[in-house]
């Protein structure tokens, strides 16, 4: 009979409830599986980038700058901080599912009226109260609300830790964009010093064939306007080094002796990875849309969460204490009291509260799967594009190598004519300067291939291997130091 009346009030506290709202206006989620790259978007070989993409450059200093960086950047330090603040969210909604036990005493002296409700002797007379008590109460959590609030908390924090990869990823490619660029300033400078050498030479030329009546002023104004570009080349390389170790430097959060020991390292040609097809792949190697897919689900959880209110909350609470008009009795057996019982909360009328609450976290959910979608867009965008950038940069230094084969064939016809005596020095110079020109193109396209590859990598993901396993055990939930 207990048991029928007591579903009968559950039942009766199930049809007073508010009424949910139904869901009529959720945005649809892209499917990755049907997102494709172009047809004419494709390289040789297929794979994905490795954890530590920068290893393939096969460059030590390259290695040692990016790792140091990685360890105790300070670009690093605001990443790991919200971190930090995720989880100290989500420790917080953890530990509002478990039970509470509160310790409470007081003591208290009041004087009763003689005209009240409490006859004499009491009334018109002081006495001392004294309580002490613990308190216990637990929220049965029927309907998964605080399990909805945890698990949105811990979408959170996943999503935290995808932008410290995030990070991760973007310092360890301006680390290298860097690198390379002051690699090639170096690189370059040894190349036109050469030049200017051998414009130097070409300039002594016209002026001995103009003091012996063979050449014209105009042919030593032209190799003295050529030789003065090459000098300016030479100090604009000059500030693009500085320039470039001071980002560096910064990066590194360095002093100003900690890239001293930099050496100049030739760069190492490499092949190109490139998927053919995207697909759900894609979601595991971009942690961009790892943290919008993990704050979509957080979305979710909210709702679960906020429909969770429109039940009844039941809680369970107990009390153990004593309490005694007179300190000397305080500890006696006739001074206890004890409760015991549930508490049941449902909500009949709140105008509107619960529903608004309840729209505004669907139309979050909405807002953030609106954001996942074109993030979805954006990765394929972003691959596509750096994909183009490193095939049309192959195309020229494909291009540049037959010049620069030409060139050379050129430099070797006119030293074998110089000692036949049928050409003069300046031929056998302007023909040595077009090599050193053809070469100076090949290092700055080398430089925009090191670029291309840097960016191929980043939309690729850049390696990162993010957990697909949302409902991830709390304790496994940790900051990346």
């Amino acid at each position: 009979m207990k048991l029928s009346l007591s579903v009968l009030a559950l039942s009766l506290a199930l049809a007073g409830c508010a009424s949910i709202p139904p869901d009529t206006q959720q945005l649809p989620q892209q499917d990755l599986a049907t997102m494709q790259l172009a047809a004419d978007i494709h390289l040789a070989s297929e794979g994905w980038p490795a954890a530590l993409w920068w290893r393939q450059f096969q460059d030590a200093q390259l290695d040692q700058l990016i790792e140091s960086a990685l360890s105790s950047s300070p670009n690093l330090d605001v990443a790991n901080a919200r971190i930090g603040s995720a989880l100290s969210a989500f420790d917080a909604q953890h530990a509002q599912r478990g039970p509470r036990i509160d310790l409470g005493a007081n003591a208290s002296r009041q004087r009763y009226s003689g005209n009240g409700l409490m006859p004499a002797p009491i009334g018109g007379n002081y006495y001392n109260e004294t309580t002490v008590g613990v308190q216990a109460h637990y929220d049965l959590d029927w309907w998964g609300k605080h399990k909805a609030q945890i698990a949105a908390s811990l979408g959170e924090v996943n999503a935290r830790r995808a932008e410290y990869a995030i990070a991760e990823q973007m310092l360890a490619a301006e680390i290298a964009r860097h690198y390379f660029s002051m690699q090639n300033g170096w690189a370059r400078m040894d190349n036109l010093h050469a030049l200017v050498k051998l414009q130097q030479q070409l300039v002594v030329d016209k002026e001995k064939r103009i003091a012996n009546g063979l050449g014209v002023s105009d042919d030593h104004l032209s190799a003295q306007t050529r030789l003065s570009l090459l000098q300016q080349q030479i100090a604009l390389l000059e500030t693009q080094v500085v320039t470039e170790r001071e980002a560096l430097r910064a990066l590194l959060g360095a002093d100003a002796s900690a890239l001293a020991s930099l050496q100049p390292r030739q760069a190492q040609a490499l092949p190109h990875t490139l998927p053919g097809k995207l697909g759900m792949e894609l979601l595991a190697r971009r942690p961009d849309l790892q943290a919008a897919r993990w704050r979509v689900q957080a979305a979710m959880s909210t709702i679960e969460a906020a429909q969770a209110s429109f039940y009844p909350d039941i809680n369970l609470g107990a009390s153990f204490g004593l309490d005694a008009i007179k300190l000397g009795k305080l500890l006696q057996s006739g001074s206890r009291t004890l409760f015991i019982g549930p508490a049941l909360s449902l909500p009949l009328f709140d105008s509107g509260r619960l529903q608004a609450q309840l729209a505004g976290a669907r139309s979050e959910r909405n807002e953030l799967i609106a954001d996942y979608n074109q993030n979805v867009f954006n990765v394929v965008r972003d691959v596509a594009q750096a994909g183009a950038r490193v095939q049309g940069v192959e195309n020229q230094l494909r291009l540049q190598q037959e010049n620069l084969r030409a060139s050379e064939a050129q430099l070797r016809n006119a030293n074998a004519r110089l000692k036949q005596g049928l050409a003069d020095r300046a031929t056998q110079l302007n023909a040595e300067m077009t090599v050193r020109g053809q070469v100076d193109l090949g290092m700055q396209l080398q430089n925009q291939r090191q670029d291309a590859e840097i960016n191929l990598t980043v939309a690729l993901g850049g390696g990162y291997r993010g957990s697909s396993d949302f409902a991830a055990g709390a304790d496994t939930v940790t900051t990346k130091q």
